[in-house]
């Protein structure tokens, strides 16, 4: 196979050495129509939460709707080694079984260093271990975020975080309830203090909890696990703790909301009557409603229920239509605000819309930068600083060679962007998208797209 060519990006920033082991590139051919029906996959977000919380248990868990994707597999190899056997009984199953003692000594540092998820084993390990270490957390590279929801969080609950220059040193004295206001509206730590509180005799309240997808997710699952918690689905949640979970049990992941968006902009950007089944709608009215007063046209089925017998989804049909830019701003914000992982994909959707739309990524420090990549495809967006840019539209895109950001829903982004382009475009190094994203090329071809994987050695 011939030499790839080095492509210089100014924007990004580089990669490690770990994350250029997975450095397959995307070939696609813009411009076609998408048509028929496409599936919407379980959720990576609430997959890696599932695991965490599987570790409460000293009984076997069995999961199933687990995503096949990078992120997981991160996961999967800090549990193996660690000492919890893993094993895929099915395509989307897995059986978690933990060990009398975990082999913490063994910690897999290069997996949990590239991962974000790796904070909330602290909520699982406490009860398992005294005193314990981790690397600090990986995962996208958008600037800083700051931990402290965790680790005000735990410290109510009597567990010590300490920062190190490249550790967190966790120490237990006594875990006890405690009624806690989270420092910031932060899904991981309310994750993270859920499956804390789970093993903890008594009652936790924890307030200004963002009650998202997968923070429920879990909550339903500790529920199936004995845990009784009030208040699912709102800002407060009461955590009646239990002393022993031992339970053999099996749970079903529900779907994903952010690939429901991420379907749902391909069709948008291919101007493409599509079909996208499975749609966690609970999760995306926000985003469906600010597409509805830009213009976009779409339909969607009666409610029916996950197999979780918890998760409201519906059939979401996306037609062709003809958008218009927003007077007022579009930006997150906890849920049920538009989701800070939905936000990038209105900058390609925001290209195809008359006049001029501001996009306001308030959480991530460095993101919006890497909203600007679109530019090398004809769009026309301008940052006005680190959290701010503004989109011109409408505007015709054209092919590009682009190297991927270090961050899953930027590349994403940028992924389905390309498919509306005319031409033939090649996004490098694809290992953020595989992240979070099960067999995307394949998905998105059987619907009409043409997308080609090369393989990179």
């Amino acid at each position: 196979m011939p030499k790839k060519k080095k492509i210089e990006v100014s924007l990004l920033e580089p990669k490690t050495p770990s994350e250029n082991t997975a450095n397959d590139d995307f070939e696609v051919v813009g411009g076609r129509k998408l048509k028929g029906t496409i599936r919407t996959n379980t959720s990576k977000n609430g997959a890696l939460g599932l695991f965490c919380a599987s570790i409460l248990n000293s009984a076997p868990t069995i999961l199933h709707g687990i995503p096949r994707i990078e992120e997981l597999n991160r996961m999967i190899e800090i549990f193996e080694s660690i000492g919890i056997e893993i094993s895929w009984i099915g395509e989307h199953s897995v059986k978690i079984t933990p060990p009398k003692k975990l082999k913490l000594d063994g910690l897999n540092l290069a997996s949990a260093g590239r991962i974000r998820s790796i904070l909330m084993l602290i909520g699982a390990l406490v009860h398992r271990e005294g005193k314990f270490s981790l690397p600090h957390a990986g995962g996208c590279k958008m600037g800083d975020r700051t931990i402290a929801a965790h680790r005000f969080g735990l410290m109510s609950l009597g567990i010590s975080i300490k920062t190190t220059e490249h550790e967190y040193e966790i120490s237990v004295e006594k875990l006890h309830p405690a009624d806690i206001t989270l420092y910031e509206a932060s899904d991981t730590a309310a994750e993270n203090l859920l499956i804390a509180s789970a093993l903890i005799p008594g009652t936790t309240t924890l307030r200004f909890a963002p009650p998202n997808y997968q923070v429920q997710e879990v909550c339903f699952f500790l529920e199936r696990l004995g845990v009784k918690i009030e208040g699912i689905g709102t800002t407060t949640l009461v955590v009646h703790g239990v002393k022993k979970i031992h339970k053999k049990i099996e749970y079903q992941n529900s779907e994903d909301p952010t690939e429901s968006m991420m379907l749902i902009t391909a069709a948008i950007m291919t101007e493409s009557k599509l079909k996208i089944t499975r749609c966690p709608i609970d999760f995306l009215r926000v985003e469906l409603e600010k597409l509805k007063r830009m213009g976009q046209k779409y339909e969607c089925s009666p409610l029916y229920r996950s197999a979780n017998g918890r998760t409201n989804l519906a059939d979401i049909t996306i037609f062709p239509s003809k958008l218009r830019a927003l007077h007022d701003k579009i930006h997150a914000l906890p849920y049920p605000g538009i989701n800070t992982d939905n936000l990038p994909f209105f900058v390609p959707i925001a290209t195809l819309a008359e006049g001029t739309t501001l996009i306001h990524d308030f959480m991530w420090e460095n993101r919006a930068i890497y909203f600007t990549e679109l530019n090398r495809l004809g769009a026309n967006i301008t940052l006005a600083d680190p959290h701010r840019v503004i989109v011109q539209g409408k505007t015709a895109l054209k092919a590009a060679q682009i190297i991927c950001p270090p961050a899953l829903r930027p590349s994403t982004m940028i992924l389905i962007a390309m498919l509306g382009s005319k031409g033939k475009s090649v996004l490098r190094n694809v290992y953020a998208i595989n992240r979070g994203y099960e067999k995307i090329a394949e998905r998105l071809n059987a619907a009409g797209a043409s997308i080609k994987i090369i393989r990179n050695s």
